[in-house]
């Protein structure tokens, strides 16, 4: 959580209207909600607002590799006449998604999951799947409008609900769901744009049993690759299938994988939460590099990323956001925060928290669809040169079940100083040669990797525990 985000997007994505057009896939005619220049200027501005809300891994090689690696599949896709971009965000969040436009992401948690180059080639074509059959663009911009909207911590009383069930499922990135039919399609797509540069398509099938892992590794919760895609389990098959059918279409018999080289790559990568963008610990949020701790509501979900961390009941019925606001001053704070999300006054009044200036303000925001107001408590706390928003959200008829709670979290906002917590350091992914041929099992624990992780390690390898591995094989281990 380090900057203030915006809702200027939302304005300029509303200039959307309907339009036929020509799938480059396909050669059929779509109806679309937008021109192909709307979704090159939707891209433009989407592009710094998602860069601001998570961060760009630094980590300058492994950005050249999936520009290099995106512009080579670009050249073979059925829509090389826009110009396309590829990043990887600083979060641990496993998912990889395509915006309007031409812009792919893939997150470093998903990046630490796969374990050769094949395996990403194959995701990588599936989003540029999405982009040149224009599926971004077809059903795309309501969710954009309201996951972005949700993102930047604005008042939206149908998001509530959401936000309870999708924090409770880990979801912590913008995450554009498409049909089951497109999800097909971009399939097909990843296994002939990744076969045509040289990738075994078969590794891609590989990858999506690691998802299906992921899946039953945390319950019910769903990995965002997987959020409304075909079962895991169907597409495995389906992408063999495809992979043999494109292999003796180009008359192939010998195709990239290149595990080695793909590991070195990731050796050292943070691996999880990244402490210094904050991290929560016995139900308290502690920021480090800020300098600041509070306490979150005991079985709320919550989501960190730099610029936002936000907090569910997992019945949908209240969040909380806390972010840092714009201003010189609490009242100048105060004013911007009231016009950007429409608010009217019913109280407010200066207060400290723990010796810090504050001001809070209870104001309603009327929906225009709904008959319930959103009704908020905004905790304004001035601290080492900045503004800090924490704002409590329901609607009005919930509030004073809530307002207690809410009140307690923002007073328990105070300076750290714990330097346990200041000096935390990450997890990293380390890449070590297996000690002697054994399982995979016995080589972790040669490694002293924790007893209780051990099934986890082995999925961020995509492998069994008692798979056999020989003598030198590179394998990921946590330190």
């Amino acid at each position: 959580m380090k900057k203030y985000i915006s809702a200027c997007l939302l304005a300029g994505l509303m200039s959307i209207w309907s339009s036929c057009s020509t799938n480059p896939v396909t050669g059929k005619k779509n109806v679309t909600l937008m021109s192909e220049d709307q979704e090159l200027a939707m891209g433009q501005e989407a592009d710094p607002q998602i860069v601001a809300q998570f961060g760009l891994y630094d980590d300058p090689a492994m950005q050249r590799f999936i520009d290099v690696k995106g512009q080579q599949m670009v050249a073979i896709s059925h829509r090389s006449d826009i110009k396309y971009s590829f990043k990887v965000l600083d979060s641990p969040v496993l998912n990889a998604f395509a915006v309007p436009g031409g812009y792919v992401y893939f997150t470093r948690g998903i990046m630490a999951h796969f374990n050769n180059e094949a395996q990403f080639a194959g995701v990588l074509g599936h989003e540029i799947g999405h982009i040149a059959a224009r599926h971004t663009v077809q059903q795309q911009s309501k969710a954009i409008l309201a996951q972005v909207g949700l993102i930047a911590g604005m008042v939206l009383a149908p998001e509530l609900a959401q936000f309870g069930e999708a924090a409770s499922q880990g979801l912590g990135l913008l995450f554009l769901k498409f049909g089951r039919d497109a999800e097909r399609e971009s399939d097909r797509l990843g296994v002939e744009y990744a076969t045509k540069i040289g990738y075994d398509a078969d590794e891609m099938a590989d990858f999506f049993l690691t998802l299906q892992r992921k899946q039953q590794e945390s319950g019910s919760a769903i990995p965002e690759f997987l959020s409304t895609h075909p079962d895991p389990g169907n597409r495995y098959t389906t992408v063999q299938q495809l992979a043999t059918e494109w292999k003796q279409k180009l008359s192939l018999t010998t195709l990239d994988v290149n595990r080695n080289n793909y590991l070195k790559m990731i050796d050292g990568m943070i691996y999880g939460e990244d402490p210094k963008q904050g991290f929560v610990e016995n139900n308290v949020f502690y920021h480090p590099e800020l300098k600041f701790q509070f306490q979150i509501p005991t079985n709320w979900s919550y989501m960190n990323s730099p610029q936002v961390f936000q907090m569910g009941a997992k019945d949908g019925k209240a969040m909380m956001n806390l972010t840092l606001a714009p201003g010189n001053s609490l009242e100048e704070a105060a004013q911007q925060m009231m016009q950007q999300y429409k608010l009217t006054p019913v109280k407010s009044g200066n207060t400290t928290v723990n010796g810090l200036p504050a001001l809070a303000i209870i104001a309603d925001q009327q929906q225009e669809q709904q008959q319930a107001t959103i009704r908020t408590l905004t905790y304004l706390i001035q601290y080492d040169g900045r503004i800090y928003s924490i704002m409590g959200i329901t609607t009005a008829p919930q509030f004073d079940a809530y307002a207690q709670l809410f009140s307690n979290t923002m007073e328990s906002f105070r300076q750290l100083t714990d330097a346990s917590k200041i000096n935390k350091q990450p997890e990293r992914i380390q890449i070590k040669p297996v000690k002697q041929t054994s399982t995979l099992a016995q080589a972790l624990q040669s490694y002293s990797q924790e007893s209780k992780r051990l099934e986890e390690i082995a999925v961020l390898n995509g492998m069994q525990l008692q798979d056999r591995v020989e003598k030198g094989m590179l394998i990921k281990v946590i330190e």
